[in-house]
């Protein structure tokens, strides 16, 4: 198995502990792949903060924190992308963002302002506070898109929408995604009925599993069906987080009849381990790796329908 982890100790913390926190910056690309609408209006939109933001008719030069996904989605094209430490980036988005500079995931006042945005949206509450919106506010206007918890990709593709005057253009995304994804679990129905799955990302000689309702657990289970295995179901019940740190100990409790293995480096020393070897879905060579280049860690239409497309090629023979 050929595993890559391109993420830095700082990178993997952000990471576990929660919602990436991210931003954007710019390049010489200020505009969007997407013809603007010349009848566009300005408009006074109610933030996740309950800020009144004037929101630009055709905003050209969007920096969006942690929000590539819907922005590429819905044909925009942001003038930066988010990074950590300036190694890691959405790789699976590059086809779109290849070129775009990077901006560090806590928007650095000075990097916001070089760029001039004409827009900056925002994916977490925490990246505005201690009197930082109304910094950014002067740069541009800044729109807080939906966030915490119970606020699901969807949601956030929708708000953010809705920020761009794209709503009809975000109900297709969702509908063609729907549409996919049923037409998955209905052929998983017929190809790996009752079999159960856990997503795991092994790290620095640790173990780390997504929660059921989380990030690619949400897709897994929620959208696809796939069976919960019980110690998935039993982290999930107390995680805070989209991945939750096991112990070796509880790993031999983990029934799974497939392994998703993400962004983990081949050489770490856990997989020397006899629990790890005596794993049902190892030992049945069950086990599907997907490197940095993937979208398993990350939400969004994109993220999603890729993290399906590579279920169903891992699944479905």
């Amino acid at each position: 198995m050929k595993l890559f982890n391109k993420y830095t100790a700082f990178g993997l913390s952000l990471l576990i502990g929660g919602s990436l926190l991210a931003a954007c910056g710019s390049n010489n690309k200020t505009d969007s792949s997407s013809a603007k609408d010349s009848t566009a209006e300005e408009r006074v939109m109610k933030d996740a903060l309950g800020n009144e933001v004037t929101i630009p008719a055709n905003p050209k030069k969007i920096i969006g924190s942690y929000l590539e996904d819907y922005l590429v989605a819905l044909d925009e094209t942001p003038i930066a992308q988010w990074t950590v430490n300036n190694a890691s980036i959405q790789d699976y988005l590059q086809d779109k963002l290849e070129g775009i500079p990077t901006i560090s995931y806590d928007l650095p006042y000075e990097e916001v302002l070089k760029y001039e945005p004409d827009l900056l949206l925002v994916s977490s509450s925490a990246t505005v506070e201690g009197g930082k919106y109304a910094e950014y506010s002067k740069i541009a206007p800044t729109y807080v898109v939906k966030n915490g918890d119970g606020v699901t990709w969807r949601d956030q593709l929708t708000d953010v929408a809705s920020v761009l005057n794209k709503e009809d253009q975000a109900k297709e995304i969702l509908a063609d995604y729907d549409t996919l994804a049923d037409k998955t679990k209905a052929e998983l129905a017929d190809n790996a009925a009752d079999q159960s799955a856990a997503v795991l990302w092994i790290t620095n000689n640790q173990a780390f599993m997504v929660s059921e309702t989380r990030s690619s657990g949400a897709v897994l289970y929620g959208d696809l069906g796939l069976k919960i295995p019980n110690l998935v179901a039993e982290i999930s019940e107390t995680a805070t987080a989209d991945w939750s740190a096991v112990s070796l100990e509880k790993m031999a409790e983990l029934d799974a009849d497939n392994i998703f293995l993400i962004n983990s480096d081949e050489s770490d020393p856990f997989f020397q381990e006899n629990v790890w070897k005596n794993l049902k879905a190892v030992k049945n060579d069950k086990v599907y790796s997907f490197g940095g280049d993937s979208s398993w860690l990350y939400n969004g239409p994109i993220a999603n329908t890729n993290i399906i497309k590579d279920l169903k090629a891992s699944l479905i023979k």
